[in-house]
């Protein structure tokens, strides 16, 4: 799993003031918690940008003033109108305790269904995972190489490895639609 590095500061002042200040210099309010305390900092704005902005997952090597700490974010809050970043909250990784993530999904293989003219709709971009932070997955691989037309790769089709998944078993992770032109062949052909 990937690691990335983010600058912390410790917060003396909590409050929705302090807070407005922190954003109008281009400072995020963050929290992190799990650990014996929580620890309140702000981080700058421009740090999260890999972090949040990508469809990938990281661990989070905090730095708040020389206190390093391993960590996953839990939560990330955006303003409604112009999608500034307000607030993240941070979950202290401990070794042997397992957390709940998720996990981008990785399609492997060919589907026969997309070669035979349909096409592969992805239903889940990511699933619901707990697991150790050492069995913590980049990704979740899904197999769509017998996946036909029409049909649908569930959630409980999917293998797991170190970790348990924990999004709805019956959910469609991705189907093979059939096109309208190929509807229409394969009515003409019966």
């Amino acid at each position: 799993m990937k690691s990335l590095e983010i600058v912390g500061f410790k917060r003396a002042n909590l409050g929705k003031k302090d807070a407005k200040a922190l954003r109008l210099d281009s400072y995020v309010p963050c929290v992190l918690y799990g650990g014996t305390e929580q620890i309140h900092f702000s981080s700058p704005a421009i740090l999260f940008r890999e972090l949040l902005y990508t469809p990938e997952v990281h661990i989070v090597e905090l730095n708040i003033e020389g206190d390093i700490r391993r960590a996953i974010v839990q939560d990330a809050q955006f303003h409604p109108v112009n999608e500034m970043l307000l607030h993240v909250d941070f979950l202290e990784l401990q070794e042997g305790k397992e957390v709940k993530m998720e996990v981008p999904v990785k399609f492997v293989g060919v589907s026969p269904g997309v070669l035979a003219g349909g096409k592969l709709v992805s239903k889940l971009r990511k699933l619901k995972v707990k697991a150790t932070p050492e069995n913590l997955p980049d990704s979740v691989e899904v197999n769509i190489s017998d996946l036909e037309l029409g049909k649908s790769v569930k959630v409980n089709k999917v293998e797991p490895n170190g970790y348990t998944i924990l999004t709805n078993p019956l959910a469609p992770v991705a189907t093979v639609t059939i096109p309208r032109a190929l509807k229409g062949q394969m009515q003409a052909d019966k």
